[in-house]
């Protein structure tokens, strides 16, 4: 059997065909963005993007799929294509280390994609994406925040709009209304986070990696044509 044999019996092979073809970009990835990867990967979307500045460190450890002992040090971009390319040979992938922000958002072409994974932490930078995507009409899901969480089976993917509880999904929806845009679909929990003592968000190894998964699951029913 083929490797894509086994998605080929739930999909069809349109649907292959079509993701095969689809360009998707991922920006961050760490504990959600990984996941969206790795799970967009296995599916056999042919086109990637895969944006980070970061480096993996011994504190992802406990919920990065990219972090390993191996990687310590390693750019996440560079990881992340050495793992994609391990799973799918074939892939065309392109690893961007950078932070998107300001500075260097002509560098990247939004009207390229056909679907964006926002799955970064700095609200100035989600914003930049969602804006960009917005304004070219290219499809975006925005991750909110995962961490402080112990309850996977909260999360949800839905219209901005239509969040509660989330911090961060406060502060975008007050911050996109401000640029005119109301209506962005996203990944957001429904629990209330756990206050821990710390400005550094507490986490584990089994809410950030749903989340990619679920994001990535949408993602690819889209874009197969299958929702």
């Amino acid at each position: 059997m083929a490797w894509t044999d086994r998605t080929r019996m739930l999909l069809g092979e349109d649907a292959l065909g079509r993701l095969a073809n689809s360009r998707v970009a991922v920006f961050g990835l760490g504990g959600v963005g990984g996941y969206v990867l790795e799970a967009l990967v296995r599916a056999g979307v042919g086109h990637i993007t895969a944006v980070d500045g970061d480096t993996v460190d011994e504190t992802n450890l406990n919920r990065q799929l990219l972090a390993t002992r191996f990687s310590l040090g390693k750019s996440k971009a560079e990881a992340a294509k050495e793992r994609a390319l391990s799973i799918n040979a074939s892939l065309d992938i392109s690893a961007l280390q950078l932070f998107y922000e300001a500075s260097n958002a002509d560098e990247i072409d939004f009207s390229s994609f056909d679907y964006v994974a926002d799955c970064i932490d700095t609200v100035s930078s989600k914003l930049l994406i969602v804006e960009r995507c917005v304004s070219l009409g290219t499809p975006v899901l925005s991750s909110m925040g995962t961490g402080n969480k112990l309850h996977p089976e909260k999360l949800r993917i839905a219209d901005l709009s239509e969040t509660s509880v989330c911090p961060l999904a406060r502060v975008m929806r007050r911050e996109l209304r401000k640029r005119g845009i109301e209506h962005v679909q996203v990944l957001f929990s429904t629990e209330e986070p756990i206050k821990t003592g710390s400005r550094t968000p507490g986490s584990v190894s089994f809410v950030p990696s749903a989340a990619g998964l679920l994001i990535a699951g949408e993602i690819i029913r889209k874009l197969a044509g299958v929702d």
